[in-house]
């Protein structure tokens, strides 16, 4: 890859107790790209991802955003350089509508008012930029909204605050072939305007679609890092089940017991 990435990680490693997770995990994001993070069940995915996110200090490693070092230790810290993480429960209230969703502890205020009119410009300004046309009105109820149409909300609340990476956990998850579709596309258009996205996904379909490179992790090691193009569905299959393909992944002497 050229350029400087979005966000790098350098043999980055976190231990909880006896436990190793994160054996020097090399991880780039680069602008106006999607990159699928993947891996089995205990893999590491879901420990790299907050440490990204400023939930777990990393143990040991460098990390870099925009070409600078920093030193993530807070969810705040990596939301004020442009990190957000849309989780698979999506985090959002029913009992509030997409405005007061998508500005949730973050309200404008203007006096000692809240500033609904420019929320609510603000936000259909966000949606409208992500060509986002199924939501009828700004101030429907989220409990109202379909699993895709929340899954939209919620994408939209992370990009609303000038971000730069986005991480997605499962965002296509139990939805159905329309919606998926409509999430995909999402997710797509988000690079395409030059940020930085990271597809944590177990469906092959998804992410040979949209990401333009993928990771795989095998028990808390990068088994491989490579261009979509280059690989195949059963090749990154057995990536994450073995943590190698041919001559792709972890050589024999460093694949973990």
């Amino acid at each position: 890859m050229t350029g400087t990435p979005l966000l790098e990680l350098r043999n980055v490693n976190k231990i909880f107790g006896a436990v190793h997770v994160l054996h020097d995990v090399n991880f780039a994001v680069h602008p106006g790209q999607v990159t699928a993070l993947v891996g089995d069940n205990g893999a590491g995915k879901s420990t790299l991802v907050k440490t990204v996110a400023g939930i777990y200090a990393a143990d040991s490693g460098e990390q870099y955003f925009d070409g600078q070092q920093v030193n993530i230790t807070s969810p705040k810290e990596a939301s004020e350089l442009g990190i957000e993480v849309v989780y698979q429960d999506l985090a959002l209230c029913d009992n509030l509508d997409i405005v007061e969703n998508m500005f949730l502890g973050r309200e404008l205020k203007k006096g000692p008012l809240l500033d609904e009119a420019t929320m609510e410009e603000r936000a259909r300004e966000t949606l409208a930029s992500l060509s986002v046309r199924t939501v009828k009105s700004v101030r429907q109820g989220v409990a109202s909204l379909s699993g895709g149409q929340r899954q939209t909300v919620a994408i939209a609340k992370a990009v609303l605050w000038n971000s730069k990476v986005v991480l997605l956990d499962e965002p296509t998850a139990a939805l159905g072939v329309a919606q998926t579709r409509q999430v995909l596309d999402l997710v797509r258009r988000l690079a395409d305007q030059g940020l930085g996205v990271v597809l944590i996904s177990h469906n092959m379909n998804d992410v040979f679609e949209v990401a333009d490179r993928i990771t795989a992790l095998y028990l808390g090691r990068v088994a491989a890092d490579v261009a979509t193009k280059d690989v195949t569905h059963g090749q990154v299959v057995e990536l994450i089940t073995a943590g190698r393909s041919g001559a792709l992944g972890l050589a024999p002497a460093a694949t973990p017991v």
